[in-house]
């Protein structure tokens, strides 16, 4: 159930494309416990002059490597779950060769109310899928 956008400097193969997503995929398998056909992701490349990601302050630089993803998931996660998610899936991305200063992960939480999987219903709430940690 996670939707997942991920936004990349233009510039990568195809297949470190598809390694980046499957990557970001396995640490939400690894850690949320979806299954593993509930995937739901767009990746998007931008041009190097078309993406702006400071460091917060934290005292380091990136590079053209980096990678940003949003996950959309359902509330109810706790803090610790959140934090397992962004070391696991950063950890998936280090193997990938991507530098953990490259990394920027962001969740965004709304509820099953706001979820449509294909004919304009809301399956959540319609029954037809049963709501995650219900």
């Amino acid at each position: 159930m996670p939707f997942v956008r991920i936004d990349l400097i233009r510039g990568r193969r195809p297949e470190d494309i598809r390694a980046i997503a499957d990557a970001a995929h396995q640490g939400i398998l690894d850690v949320l416990q979806v299954p593993a056909r509930d995937r739901f992701q767009v990746v998007t490349e931008h041009d190097s002059d078309h993406v702006i990601a400071l460091d917060a302050g934290l005292g380091f630089d990136r590079t053209d490597q980096l990678v940003m993803i949003q996950i959309f998931t359902q509330s109810g996660r706790t803090t610790e779950v959140k934090q397992r998610l962004f070391r696991t899936i950063a950890g998936h991305l280090e193997a990938l060769g991507i530098r953990g200063e490259d990394v920027f992960l962001s969740i965004i939480e709304n509820g099953p109310q706001d979820w449509s999987f294909g004919f304009g219903r809301a399956q959540y709430i319609e029954g037809d899928l049963a709501v995650p940690g219900s």
